[in-house]
């Protein structure tokens, strides 16, 4: 069965965290989306087989998995698809790896629907961004650095400290202290 491309309004949100999941479908339908919620990558791959929505909702941490597989995924389906990206773990590292793979945004958590459906719609740059003329901190670059690592272990904690040189436990307390709620 050949899957069919789904009305403009229609959504897939690819998210393990249940309760936060069932909270953005409901708003969506609330603006007349039509919702399906896939918890994780072999959901979204079972979606695919019988529909192509219009528009994507990824987070970047599924489970031990990856979202940006996810963000492939859709994009190698149908590239006009308009996918966010959402995350609790922000980084210059992973905001690039979305983009690059077909997310045409990428959001920090918390993000509500206003902020999703503004960002589908934004497909170009925004030259009016504001620069900031203040260096980055030496926390930041380290929070940059375990992060660009991350992406190039497929988010495997293990190797990521050893090719950083840290303890596991270590890289473990440094990421729960700079979760974005």
């Amino acid at each position: 069965m050949e899957p069919i491309t789904m009305p403009d309004g229609s959504l897939f949100i690819v998210e393990d965290d249940a309760t936060f999941a069932r909270t953005l479908k409901r708003s969506f339908e609330k603006r007349d989306y039509e919702v399906t919620v896939c918890p994780d990558r072999e959901a979204l791959l079972a979606a695919l087989q019988t529909a192509v929505p219009a528009y994507a909702v990824v987070d970047l941490k599924l489970g031990a998995g990856s979202g940006l597989e996810c963000v492939k995924l859709l994009s190698a389906r149908d590239a006009s698809i308009r996918i966010v990206v959402l995350t609790g773990f922000a980084s210059i590292a992973t905001a690039v790896e979305a983009i690059k793979l077909g997310a045409c945004h990428y959001l920090a958590k918390p993000a509500n629907t206003d902020d999703i459906e503004a960002a589908f719609g934004r497909g170009a740059g925004d030259t009016s961004v504001q620069l900031s003329s203040r260096p980055t901190s030496i926390k930041n670059l380290e929070w940059e650095r375990i992060h660009e690592t991350l992406v190039e272990t497929g988010f495997n904690i293990s190797e990521t400290a050893r090719r950083l040189g840290l303890h596991r436990r270590t890289l473990a307390r440094k990421l729960e202290k700079r979760v974005v709620q």
